[in-house]
């Protein structure tokens, strides 16, 4: 098996079983964001405590790309700091545009493979998007 082949496995993962998906009861911030070129909607619910994300869920419909992006987001940020959090989206933004990161990026290191693609990369950065609108406005 190869690395791509592990990388695929990976968004497919992701995508048939997202994790932190659905709804939180009392979210402190809570954000939507569409990609109007292909559709793709993604609703991000956040419960912030002292500067730390203490849960995140989500919600949307989109292709294998954004919703396996949205999984990994998740995942990856649960738990950090609002700093930390947009650290590791700024960093994953620069890594699918054609750049490096100088953080781990985990399972998001699965989507290298869209810098190829531009339109693709509007798909994977969807819930970082997401992410950055629900810390920078300050309505929830």
């Amino acid at each position: 098996m190869n690395l791509d082949d592990i990388y695929r496995e990976t968004i497919l993962d992701h995508n048939q079983s997202p994790r932190n998906y659905g709804h939180l009861e009392h979210p402190t911030k809570s954000v939507g964001l569409l990609n109007p070129t292909c559709g793709d909607q993604i609703q991000l619910e956040l419960a912030i405590n002292e500067g730390r994300i203490q849960d995140i869920r989500f919600s949307g419909q989109g292709c294998s790309i954004s919703m396996a992006s949205a999984s990994m987001l998740t995942e990856a940020i649960k738990g950090k700091t609002i700093d930390e959090a947009l650290a590791l989206t700024s960093n994953f933004k620069n890594f699918v545009t054609g750049g490096q990161s100088s953080v781990s990026l985990g399972d998001l290191e699965a989507l290298h493979g869209v810098s190829q693609f531009p339109s693709r990369v509007k798909c994977a950065t969807l819930a970082h998007n997401a992410l950055e609108k629900a810390m920078t406005d300050s309505a929830t």
